[in-house]
């Protein structure tokens, strides 16, 4: 770190978030029976910067596919109504590993079937747990808060391949932020990549954080007495290389093979992130400023009762999604005709400008925003808030497939969206920078 003599409050938290039941795991639809065991616990973590007279702010990590809208909303106004922080202060982020819990409302449709009340009444009862679980440790981290000083940079990871094209885009940033304490300690990293956290399949069924699980290890077991905090980027059309690779037969050999890999990508997240702590870094003298803004998002043209009718005969998780908005119908209820879509940002000064775009947002968000920000001074994330869906750039909109339509039917939503929504998410996020940060 350069020097530097401003010291901030910095608080850090964790909680084991590991059910001690069985549970239906989300991310897969293919997988249809509560969890048989675990391979890696599972946590939720909190950071807290700044002191209360400076208006600080928090920042969650759940080890969790998604978390719906409504949770973070509610986890926020009870932070809110006990320690006084406002909505604009607080995100939540998830690390998308397909080998944890479902949750309430998360991806509710992804089954394509009804799950049995005594599986959905677990899944209430740890949703509930959760938010328990998220408060506490937020309150925590502020009760934990010592002056730290602050720093960041950017280095690189190679593991990410996009899953839509060979040869396609790719963000290989890897951010990375360290605190260190007044006696010289490293308190806490953070850092953030963007790829999809399936290397292990839906064919395994036991509680797992997959390579960001695996990252926070190694990087906690490489410097003792870290916290250390993984979020993702825009990864949604990127997959773990290894998930291409070809697979040994046999059912076991595949799940140790996948396990290995999860394990690898963990181990060269951590090794990149030790050396980027051996590398001068950009100090922060100022807490982030937060702000938040909401985007309605348009779907496309719904279908007509004789179109959702059609689709109804498809069978399977088509054929249950419109039979599910068919029932809506019948019941008096209108179909949503778009989403309140959450976009939140931090600034340091004018040193650094993060950026949380809500859910699966595809790559080329994050490529655009570092042409059209000075990429030297920006980090974009994704995978925080809500969990609406796939958010498509207007090319993948256009090019159709999974990430452009396809598996909005695995999140309850009508149809794809609307031509035009990029730019709706660009022109927010350029509302909520300061022009500062312009290339």
């Amino acid at each position: 770190m350069s020097n530097n003599d401003n010291f901030i409050d910095i608080g850090v938290a964790q909680v084991d978030i590991t059910p001690d039941y069985p549970i239906r795991l989300n991310g897969y639809g293919s997988r249809r029976t509560e969890s048989e065991g675990i391979i890696q616990r599972i946590w939720a973590k909190a950071l807290a910067i700044g002191s209360d007279d400076q208006n600080p702010v928090i920042m969650i990590t759940v080890e969790n596919c998604g978390l719906p809208d409504e949770f973070t909303e509610e986890v926020s106004e009870r932070l809110k109504q006990k320690t006084g922080i406002p909505r604009e202060n607080f995100v939540a982020c998830y690390t998308h590993t397909h080998s944890a819990p479902c949750l309430t409302n998360s991806a509710a449709f992804i089954f394509g079937s009804d799950i049995k009340p005594g599986e959905q009444a677990t899944i209430d009862k740890y949703t509930e747990q959760l938010k328990d679980w998220i408060e506490s440790i937020a309150i925590s981290a502020l009760e934990n808060r010592k002056p730290c000083q602050i720093a960041w940079n950017i280095g690189e990871l190679g593991f990410a391949k996009n899953r839509r094209t060979e040869g396609g885009p790719v963000d290989h940033s890897l951010p990375v932020m360290r605190m260190i304490d007044s006696d010289g300690n490293l308190s806490a990293i953070w850092a953030s990549y963007a790829c999809h956290c399936t290397t292990l399949a839906g064919s395994d069924n036991h509680i797992c954080g997959d390579w960001a699980g695996f990252a926070q290890e190694e990087i906690q077991l490489a410097h003792p007495g870290t916290t250390a905090l993984i979020t993702i980027g825009c990864g949604a059309d990127a997959n773990p290389e290894s998930r291409m690779r070809a697979m040994p037969q046999g059912v076991q050999e595949v799940f140790d093979t996948r396990l290995a890999y999860a394990k690898e990508h963990g181990k060269a997240l951590a090794h990149e992130v030790s050396h980027q702590l051996e590398r001068d870094a950009i100090s922060l003298s100022d807490i982030p400023n937060s702000a938040i803004q909401r985007v309605n998002l348009p779907f496309d043209k719904l279908p007509t009762v004789e179109g959702w009718k059609e689709l109804a005969a498809h069978g399977g998780a088509i054929g249950y999604h419109a039979e599910k908005h068919l029932e809506m119908l019948k019941n008096g209820r209108s179909i949503k005709t778009d989403i309140s879509y959450p976009i939140q940002s931090w600034t340091f000064g004018d040193d650094l400008a993060i950026v949380f775009l809500a859910s699966e947002v595809v790559v080329d968000y994050s490529l655009r925003l570092k042409k059209e920000f000075d990429n030297t001074r920006l980090w974009v994330g994704a995978y925080s808030n809500a969990f609406p869906g796939y958010i498509p750039s207007e090319r993948i909109l256009a090019e159709g497939g999974y990430e452009g339509g396809g598996a909005m039917i695995y999140f309850g939503q009508p149809t794809k969206f609307a031509p035009g929504v990029e730019q709706l998410v660009i022109d927010t996020v350029h509302e909520l920078l300061p022009s500062g940060f312009l290339a």
